[in-house]
């Protein structure tokens, strides 16, 4: 909660990252990105694709986020009036979140960003599996694997080894019978660990369409600490990985 590295509001900021991940030479797994704007009244909504996402630069924990699958379904004033709710939000500073999370307070200011939708047509929700890798002083300590989001949400986990927990769980059912891993599991802990270098700790995310390693966040706080694991020896044992005197 101490730790403070001017890097850090460069990360949480979805916009802004962008940049550190092109300064880490991986620029080729960012999302294509059709605009940020600081206000919705800069939007052209018939210059957007047929499929979008928009979000605030400064949301998490799934908040702040709109989801586009075909516009003509939807009214420009209708999402206008969305993305009100979340200027409003943070002018009145309700998403600050700096109770326990620093990196948040440095960041300048909040604006919306509209970014490509992805989706994986083999789900049946076309829901994405979402990869979280945790890494300690640039090295992967464990994964977290989440799978159907929008239906039969399971969360499961992967030691260093990439051998899986069955005993391990958060506050999602794990799965009774693992996914397999992508081939290329091994080429996403290699871009976690450059873009988690810099930091004592952080979380790296990915998605993973038919091979195609997306870039999805990162985040130095996951659920703000207060997840409970289950067993609390997994706690225990994610806690001796940091290294204290990096985070001096």
């Amino acid at each position: 909660m101490n730790y403070r590295n001017p890097l850090m509001p460069i990360c949480v900021d979805k916009y802004e990252v962008r940049k550190y991940v092109k300064a880490k030479g991986l620029d080729h797994i960012l999302t294509s990105l059709y605009g940020v704007y600081n206000h919705p009244d800069e939007i052209d909504f018939e210059s957007l694709p047929n499929r979008f996402i928009a979000k605030s630069t400064t949301g998490g924990g799934g908040i702040n986020i709109i989801i586009v699958n075909d516009k003509s379904k939807h009214t420009w004033e209708e999402i206008k009036g969305k993305m009100a709710h979340w200027y409003w939000r943070r002018k009145k500073g309700h998403n600050t979140n700096s109770g326990r999370e620093w990196a948040y307070t440095g960041i300048m200011k909040s604006r919306i960003i509209i970014e490509e939708l992805l989706q994986d047509d083999r789900n049946a929700d076309k829901s994405i599996e979402d990869y979280k890798l945790m890494c300690f002083n640039g090295k992967f300590g464990s994964l977290w694997i989440d799978k159907n989001r929008y239906s039969n949400h399971k969360r499961g986990f992967w030691d260093k080894n990439l051998n899986f927990l069955p005993n391990v769980t958060s506050d999602h059912d794990t799965f009774d019978t693992p996914p397999p891993l992508p081939d290329n599991i091994n080429e996403m802990i290699s871009m976690a660990e450059k873009l988690s270098e810099d930091f004592p700790y952080a979380r790296v995310d990915f998605y993973n369409i038919k091979g195609r390693i997306v870039f999805g966040e990162i985040t130095f706080y996951p659920w703000s600490g207060y997840v409970k694991f289950h067993p609390d020896s997994f706690d225990f044992e994610l806690g001796s990985l940091f290294n204290t005197d990096f985070a001096q």
